[in-house]
């Protein structure tokens, strides 16, 4: 009968050390943490001309997680931009479509011959959504216009002669005149003697002119063409985000030197509040629960031994 009490005193306690080690090592283990996707970024961005919208493309390919792609709220260029919308697009295998582009260059000269050197007959191109193919120049589109205009400024000189005066007074002199549309101001006065005693005034006259000039021509033209790619399992993904524009920050009023967050300052004398007790951290508590096992096994085990102690 001793024995069996024995024996069954023994298990009791091998099953109790094995239960207490097993809660143990379970509010040892933390719980592991969820994986965080891998960030996507965009393969293009389109933007409205008004600014009210912004898509951001994403071709994510079969092993890609769309999870990735960024949802929160951004802003740019005095707008507040969300999301919206999240598309979801088959892209073909072979994706090809009409394009035209439009070049502008700069010329010197409006002439024909000179303004098509400056343009090539074919083109490489690459759209903003990753299209690429040769474009050809469209004659017809070539336009010249006129990029700007200067002005100069120069001297202006004429003479006149005034025969028969009867004395050397240029009270007979005109002192301004007009020469090819420029008004000159009279500069000198040389006198001649006449056989008859009249004098001849020669009169120099001076001004400036004031001329306009092409400084320069933009030529702008059209190249048309296919541009393609290759997709290989590509999934196309459109963000779409909504844009409010910002409103401006309020402007301080002169004089107004009020600081909102100083209009109720704390005491400084008064005494700090308690602050209240934290939990401690997970690693005390997971450190103290070995202890508190082993502290519950050696009182079980002594009471054991006690009983079968008393027993005997």
């Amino acid at each position: 009968m001793k024995r069996k009490t024995i024996t069954h005193a023994a298990r009791l306690l091998c099953v109790l050390a094995l239960a207490m080690t097993m809660t143990t090592a379970a509010f040892a283990a933390d719980p592991p943490e969820p994986a965080q996707p891998s960030p996507c970024y965009p393969t293009a961005v389109t933007r409205s001309e008004d600014g009210g919208e912004i898509r951001k493309m994403y071709d994510l390919g079969p092993e890609d997680d769309p999870a990735g792609i960024p949802r929160s709220d951004f802003e740019q260029e005095g707008y507040h931009y969300t999301l919206t919308d999240l598309l979801k697009q088959e892209l073909p295998a072979n994706e090809s479509r009409q394009h035209t582009e439009t070049v502008s260059v700069p010329s010197q000269s409006k002439d024909m011959g000179a303004v098509l050197a400056l343009l090539p007959q074919t083109k490489e191109f690459i759209t903003e959504d990753g299209l690429a193919g040769t474009l050809a120049l469209k004659l017809d589109t070539v336009k010249v216009e006129v990029a700007g205009y200067g002005s100069s400024t120069k001297s202006v000189t004429a003479t006149r002669t005034y025969p028969g005066l009867a004395d050397q007074d240029t009270q007979y002199i005109p002192k301004s005149i007009t020469d090819n549309g420029h008004s000159l101001t009279l500069q000198t006065v040389n006198w001649q003697t006449e056989g008859d005693g009249h004098f001849t005034a020669v009169a120099s006259y001076s001004g400036s002119a004031t001329s306009s000039y092409v400084k320069g021509y933009t030529v702008t033209a059209d190249y048309a063409g296919t541009v393609s790619r290759i997709n290989l399992n590509k999934i196309r993904y459109v963000a779409i985000f909504e844009g409010t524009a910002l409103e401006p920050a309020p402007t301080e009023e002169p004089g107004d030197t009020t600081d909102p967050g100083l209009t109720d300052p704390a005491d400084p004398t008064a005494p700090a509040e308690p602050t209240a007790p934290t939990d401690a951290p997970t690693g005390e508590k997971n450190s103290v629960l070995p202890v508190v096992a082993v502290v519950v096994v050696v009182l079980l085990g002594g009471g054991a031994f006690y009983f079968i102690k008393r027993r005997r």
